[in-house]
């Protein structure tokens, strides 16, 4: 499963550091830049520093894509000399990786910059070791190659990302934007995260628990999709108890078809979905309002505060009240 470094405990990392290759996809590239370094980080009131993104490559220069064009990288691996993060977009299996770029990884990680490889980019971050006897993530498709080559990591296929907090690696495609996304809503908080979301019109949050491939992710163009009528009913009544009889009510189906439809909608039960919609309220609250750890509870439907704080424990690392201190606006 998924977690997370306690947030009040890291330094944000501001600076990021993109590697790119010979051959590297332009959208794989171009994933960690569009969400970090969106303009909508530092756009609201809660003066976030931002990421300052830099692209660097282990050999500078004109580098071709996969995309049929080229493109210039001015700096080399002594990008990662002083950043926060660094981002392992992609990788080409097949290819060994420079050692060179290997060791500006470890000494990056030794240094306390939390490494992330994106897709293909486990393949980098376990070749450097600093994943070693730990779990990784990375598209469905490379998983059994990927735990054939690095039988010092535990390959996860059935994730969207894996989060230890100093590394962090991600399934293929759409779920390295969710997993950038994850990255701002740890270092920023649920507000900022969810208006960086609104810009570049995403799904505000899929937890990295969720399934990499399920079997209806999407409900055919002509019909309307119950599973999403749910899920917008439910969203307005987190604060009250949500039965799965009147949740399948409100889907226009019985709790049978519902249960499966849900679960072969988004890769998660009914409840697991709730409960992260849950958590996601009562962060949203402990950084916007100065109610009291048992309101901000009942408000996001979780019941007293003894379950918010075995909640956020479990799933963030941290408590309510450290989360406040390090992420609210209201004082």
């Amino acid at each position: 499963m998924s977690t997370t470094a306690p947030a009040a405990t890291r330094t944000r990392p501001e600076r990021v550091a993109v590697v790119a290759f010979d051959g590297i996809s332009p959208f794989h590239l171009a994933v960690p830049s569009l969400v970090l370094g969106s303009e909508a980080v530092v756009a609201g009131p809660e003066h976030a520093p931002g990421y300052g993104v830099v692209v660097c490559a282990p050999t500078p220069g004109r580098l071709a894509t996969s995309a049929g064009f080229a493109l210039h990288v001015d700096q080399g691996l002594e990008a990662l000399g002083d950043a926060g993060t660094v981002v392992l977009p992609s990788w080409h299996p097949d290819v060994a990786p420079p050692r060179a770029l290997l060791d500006a990884v470890r000494a990056a990680h030794e240094r306390g910059a939390r490494v992330v490889g994106l897709c293909l980019g486990a393949f980098l971050v376990a070749a450097s070791g600093v994943a070693d006897g730990r779990e990784v993530a990375t598209h469905w498709h490379a998983a059994d190659r990927l735990a054939r080559d690095q039988p010092g990591v535990t390959v996860r296929s059935d994730v969207l990302w894996v989060d230890h907090g100093d590394v962090v690696t991600s399934a293929g495609t759409a779920a390295a934007l969710d997993c950038c996304l994850h990255l701002v809503r740890r270092d920023y908080g649920a507000r900022v995260a969810a208006r960086v979301a609104r810009a570049l019109v995403l799904a505000p949050h899929r937890t990295g628990g969720q399934a990499q491939f399920v079997p209806a992710p999407v409900p055919p163009q002509d019909a309307a999709d119950p599973v999403e009528v749910a899920m917008v009913w439910a969203r307005a009544h987190l604060d009250e108890p949500v039965s799965l009889d009147a949740w399948a009510r409100a889907a226009g189906t019985s709790r049978r078809t519902f249960t499966r439809r849900f679960a072969a909608r988004t890769g998660l039960s009914p409840v697991q979905w709730l409960l992260d919609q849950r958590v996601d309220r009562a962060r949203e609250l402990l950084e916007t309002t100065d109610l009291p750890v048992e309101r901000v509870a009942q408000a996001a439907g979780l019941g007293s505060a003894e379950s918010l704080r075995h909640h956020f424990r479990t799933r963030l690392g941290t408590s309510p009240s450290r989360y406040r201190v390090e992420f609210g606006g209201v004082r």
